[in-house]
């Protein structure tokens, strides 16, 4: 049978699955975005907002207030379950991808030393006490059949991440982008996210063939072979898209601008870089997202240039943009990796390509985190199963798993830090902002539950984990800073900030 006698064989979608699918996303998306700008307007993250839709419409609330109305709208069908669950896949493979897009390697390079001690040390020690603590819990907290192994992984890899697009909207919105110890917590999250999405590939391959040697061994040189793939086609291949889907900056000088093209917060905010450097982001839609998607608009003095109809880089070079983060997905997916790690590879690729124009790519930015990362969100606090907290042992593993979270964040960025010959409260600052899980340590629980390593009652716990450590972040950041005193290089970048446009400031 070929696809056209297949598609002819196979029954169309029926009237009532297409009507609860659309009642679906228009309520998901509805609440998501409704309580995602009212998490904006009281300070926190509009991720927060947007995984409490989920939750109000999940098992927490209307499946226990209304549950005859709740199966109706959320039949746990699994033909039905999946057409949600395919939406929320492409919006997080094109939302990490944007992510990857956004970073700024080279500014890690040029800080490179210092972030890597910090950033190492901020991993290694949480991830060694998730480990612990994943080999101590109790198996009720295990997915069905999981190996407590690939579990007690699962679980260092949650606790170990950082999120760069939490951080960098902080760090936004409480103006310490120019700051010294700014620069460097983008620079160590960077480093966290790189690692943190190969070892969750490494993880989640286990959790498919298995804790053998031969089948550990499988994951790691796949792994390799995408690093060598990336390094030695990647980059050309990224170049050839973005000129095929005219993309290219034009070399008419202002409106290009030096740089990486998706340089985002951390490039033009580079102490290395000098004062001129120093302009911040635009709080652009997807930076309410808690994501670090400040569009790279060029110098600091030219502002946001719009770019009209038929201009080149419109449909086709967004479509372009998204196969290349499509086929990398599908790349790494095909090497027994998790997809999302190919899109952030391709991401990267595609953001430090001398050639790209960012600007250009805004449609794109807009649909991702203005419709489908609400979605996908909401989708994920679908999930969350409050009621799990009312067991006594489920409330205990919560405050063990958000204690040793912080903890391990705090100390091990706190001795990088200290490391690197950084003052105390300066350490004590980078330990605050990386303590942000937020949306990668989101991703990672939907991950170990849909591969059946977590259940029901550790996803919640997890997911609450990365919503407190975002939300108490800003706080202990604010205290710690007010004793990092200014440097004469930090006033002066911070003056070349205040005389930007306004949409630049």
């Amino acid at each position: 049978m070929n696809v056209a006698e297949a598609f002819v064989a196979t029954a169309p979608l029926s009237h009532h699955s297409l009507l609860i699918f659309l009642l679906q996303l228009t309520v998901l998306l509805a609440l998501a975005l409704a309580l995602g700008k009212l998490a904006v307007r009281i300070g926190l993250p509009s991720v927060v907002g947007e995984l409490l839709a989920g939750v109000l419409l999940g098992p927490s609330l209307l499946g226990d207030i209304a549950p005859d109305f709740s199966g109706w709208l959320l039949p746990t069908a699994p033909d039905q379950m999946h057409l949600l669950d395919a939406v929320g896949q492409m919006g997080v493979i094109l939302l990490v991808g944007l992510t990857g897009l956004e970073m700024d390697m080279r500014m890690v390079r040029r800080r490179g030393a210092t972030a890597a001690r910090i950033s190492a040390a901020g991993l290694l020690l949480p991830v060694g006490l998730g480990i612990g603590a994943g080999l101590l819990l109790p198996g009720s907290l295990l997915g069905e059949d999981a190996d407590r192994h690939v579990f007690a992984l699962f679980l260092g890899v949650a606790m170990g991440v950082s999120a760069i697009p939490v951080a960098a909207k902080i760090l936004l919105d409480m103006r310490l982008l120019h700051r010294n110890v700014g620069q460097l917590i983008l620079a160590s999250a960077t480093v966290d996210d790189a690692v943190g999405w190969s070892l969750l590939s490494v993880v989640s391959a286990m959790a498919t063939t298995g804790v053998r040697g031969g089948d550990i061994a499988w994951p790691v040189i796949s792994l390799l072979s995408v690093v060598l793939v990336a390094f030695l086609l990647g980059r050309p291949l990224a170049r050839i898209a973005i000129a095929a889907g005219g993309l290219a900056r034009e070399e008419t000088g202002s409106a290009a601008g030096p740089g990486p093209a998706a340089a985002g917060v951390s490039d033009r905010v580079d102490p290395a870089a000098g004062p001129s450097a120093a302009a911040p982001p635009a709080a652009s839609t997807s930076a309410e997202h808690g994501t670090a998607s400040a569009s790279a608009a060029g110098p600091p003095a030219v502002p946001r240039i719009p770019i009209p109809a038929g201009s080149g880089g419109g449909a086709s070079g967004i479509a372009v943009v998204v196969l290349f983060i499509f086929a990398a997905a599908a790349g790494t997916h095909a090497l027994r990796l998790e997809a999302i790690l190919g899109a952030f590879v391709a991401g990267i690729l595609l953001g430090s390509a001398p050639n790209l124009d960012s600007r250009r790519l805004e449609p794109l930015r807009l649909v991702v985190m203005g419709v489908l990362a609400p979605i996908f969100f909401a989708s994920a606090g679908l999930r969350i199963d409050l009621t799990a907290l009312a067991e006594a042992k489920v409330a205990l593993a919560a405050v063990v798993i958000l204690s040793l979270a912080v903890i391990g964040k705090f100390a091990g960025a706190y001795l990088g830090a200290r490391i690197s010959r950084l003052g105390h409260w300066e350490a004590l600052s980078l330990g605050a902002g990386l303590n942000a899980r937020g949306v990668i340590e989101i991703v990672v629980a939907g991950t170990g539950l849909r591969l059946g390593v977590l259940s029901t009652a550790m996803y919640t716990v997890i997911v609450l984990v990365a919503i407190v450590t975002s939300i108490m972040t800003p706080p202990i950041l604010r205290a710690t800073m007010r004793r990092v005193e200014q440097t004469a290089q930090e006033r002066l970048r911070e003056l070349d900030l205040v005389g930007q446009p306004a949409g630049l400031r």
